[in-house]
């Protein structure tokens, strides 16, 4: 089973959208594994954010990409001529802006709630930092009051999406809330 964990950069409006797995053929192209819901040609994306370490990213420029899965796209980068300059990317986390991560990520993908307001009878609860998949339900963070607080999305949970506005409508069991402001 897998736990997938996508973010927005706190000091930032970068999106995880997924990491570099393997290098691809001897020219230098690399594999990225990304979880934007669809097949991406990274089509009007000059370039991807490769996470250096944690208050870092390194821009590298797109010259081609091809889809080869819903989750896997080929890519080939300026700098990057052979395999042996690929090693030091494989694993490393991969970034976009958050506008050009509208662009590309599909509605239905778990990943374009991102940035949406969490609200539970009308009430703002706070905006999704974090969604990490599981193998029976997704769970977003949140800041509540402060904190970071982690909301179970489930079909007795989630109420409704709307696009249009950027909301996540929920129904939460009581209490759940408290647990992230008792002191």
């Amino acid at each position: 089973f897998c736990i997938l964990y996508f973010k927005t950069h706190p000091m930032s409006e970068y999106i995880h959208i997924g990491k570099i797995v393997a290098a691809h053929g001897i020219g230098g192209q690399i594999i990225i594994e990304h979880a934007l819901g669809k097949p991406i040609n990274f089509k009007g994306i000059e370039a991807i954010f490769v996470e250096k370490n944690t208050a870092s990213f390194i821009p590298y420029f797109i010259t081609s990409a091809v889809a080869k899965t819903d989750t896997l796209t080929h890519l080939q980068i300026e700098g990057i001529q052979n395999r042996e300059a690929t090693q030091i990317l494989i694993s490393k986390k991969v970034w976009l802006p958050q506008a050009e991560f509208q662009q590309l990520v599909d509605k239905s993908s778990p990943l374009a709630l991102l940035g949406y307001m969490v609200q539970q009878n009308g009430i703002d609860l706070g905006n999704v930092i974090e969604v990490i998949e599981q193998p029976h339900q997704l769970m977003l963070t949140i800041l509540y009051q402060g904190q970071e607080a982690y909301i179970p999305l489930h079909e007795e949970s989630l109420k409704g999406v709307d696009h249009a506005k950027k909301t996540v409508t929920v129904l939460l069991p009581d209490g759940l809330l408290d647990l992230y402001t008792s002191v």
